[in-house]
């Protein structure tokens, strides 16, 4: 999972986008870019590892001019944890610089790469973006946006992009718009992000969000409307609502919070504790999830793990030892609010099960006399291909263990999931525009042999940590 963003015809562009980038860095935390492109079409710049402020100092952003800017936070899905993988990437091009943000993933990145390497293409990256800037590069079509359009048909999967080719930026959801974005006005400029909480923070006046197969050019201060990708069913990512955006955001059309408030709802419907003391949540995205629950059930709410806001996510924190040992870092029981009670523990998913397993001792630890854990989503029994760090089967616990082996597992008294149909009820009416196939198994493509249950990393060259981004001189 990424974050994107794009700025269009404002001072200060870099700024801006900086501020937005802050406000993805739960999308991202293993790396952050940002590519500026000034008045005369100079494109300048920057990527580091780690977080926003630590990659941006006031002397890069000063560094890079410009009222048009495209930035990115990431988290590896398709290529390794190296700098080389930071995006945008900024390459050379007949229409000028071509600059590229992509959040997503695509399914047939691997068999495309092989093609282009045998045709000459030399890749910098082992990502799965790096793919479509080739395409691009490659297609014999007259204009830019024949090109990507080209390039488009070859892929499959999913992407959420931001493009700049000099100074014309373009936004692009697929077809069937797994991964969100956002337009916005501000000032006479334009803004394009994958989530709305990105356009508050500069005070951003949303427009409209992308549907699936949309795309635009924002070209002399003018949105166009370019024809849509062919049409396909939607497959929004549902695990968006659950876990990756944030509640202040409003996501395909929903806000965030009030969905993640009906999934506790309906999960109290579904496996209440009726002798329950008090209900918290694993912080943060299951908070809401815990009021609701709290709400429907009329057992008391209560704080009881404190999140230290200073150790980032750890499902998305890229290695197994790294997201094991941040969880006694990261979160400590009120022994006050514990102590002796038979509490209920909310939480928005159950990947690996590392984390709950750890927090569940430390639970009992504090003195709880019975633990309940529920869980705001389905088991999660398959990979997930579009951009979730799940690509292997032997990594989730649901895959390979029943509730009850996972209730033993973690040393829970109860342990209550959420239905398939209560998940998608309480995300939105409309059941059939939602991608579930790490719940359920039925994905919306064509899954590659190669991509079956492993990882589509290309780890098999060293790459060397150097910052590759060029500026058009």
């Amino acid at each position: 999972m990424c974050g994107v963003i794009g700025v269009a015809g404002l001072k200060n562009a870099a700024g801006l986008a900086y501020l937005s980038l802050y406000a993805l860095q739960h999308r991202g935390q293993e790396s952050a870019g940002m590519v500026a492109i000034d008045s005369a079409g100079t494109a300048r710049g920057h990527r580091g590892m780690g977080l926003v402020p630590e990659v941006f100092t006031q002397r890069v952003l000063s560094e890079l001019p410009g009222d048009i800017a495209i930035g990115h936070t990431r988290y590896s899905t398709a290529g390794s944890s190296a700098l080389l993988n930071a995006q945008p990437s900024l390459v050379h091009y007949h229409a000028g610089p071509l600059a590229l943000s992509h959040n997503g993933n695509l399914t047939n990145a691997e068999e495309l790469r092989d093609d282009l390497v045998r045709r000459g293409s030399i890749f910098q990256s082992s990502a799965d973006s790096e793919v479509l800037v080739h395409l691009i590069a490659r297609s014999d079509r007259q204009s830019p946006e024949e090109q990507i359009l080209d390039a488009l048909e070859r892929v499959e999967g999913a992407y959420t992009l931001i493009l700049a080719v000099g100074r014309t930026m373009y936004g692009i959801v697929d077809p069937r718009g797994f991964r969100p974005l956002v337009l916005a006005e501000l000032n006479g400029g334009w803004m394009l992000a994958s989530e709305t909480c990105a356009l508050d923070i500069v005070g951003a006046r949303v427009v409209r969000e992308f549907g699936p197969g949309e795309w635009i050019k924002i070209e002399d201060g003018m949105v166009v409307d370019l024809p849509p990708l062919p049409k396909k069913e939607p497959q929004r990512c549902v695990f968006e609502l659950i876990y990756f955006s944030r509640p202040d955001s409003i996501v395909f059309g929903t806000s965030v919070d009030l969905a993640r408030r009906e999934l506790g709802r309906q999960l109290a419907r579904e496996h209440p504790v009726p002798n329950a003391d008090c209900v918290f949540s694993v912080p943060d995205s299951a908070n809401a999830m815990a009021l609701g629950f709290a709400e429907e059930s009329g057992v008391k709410l209560e704080h009881g793990l404190i999140r230290n806001h200073y150790v980032g996510r750890t499902f998305i924190n890229p290695g197994q030892a790294s997201r094991t040992e941040k969880v006694r870092i990261k979160f400590n029981p009120v022994r006050e609010v514990i102590q002796d009670q038979s509490i209920v523990v909310i939480d928005d998913s159950l990947v690996r099960g590392t984390t709950s397993k750890a927090l569940v001792r430390m639970i009992r630890e504090a003195g709880a006399r019975e633990v309940h854990m529920r869980l705001a989503s389905p088991p999660i029994t398959g990979p997930c291909y579009y951009g979730i760090d799940t690509p292997t089967h032997e990594e989730l616990i649901a895959a390979s263990l029943s509730v009850e082996e996972i209730r033993r597992e973690l040393a829970v008294d109860t342990l209550g999931y959420l239905s398939l149909g209560g998940m998608l009820t309480a995300a939105g009416k409309e059941e059939g525009r939602f991608c579930h196939a790490c719940f359920s198994g039925k994905y919306p493509t064509e899954i590659p042999q190669a991509s079956a249950g492993k990882p589509n990393h290309r780890n098999d060259v060293l790459m060397v940590e150097a910052d590759l981004i060029h500026s058009n001189q």
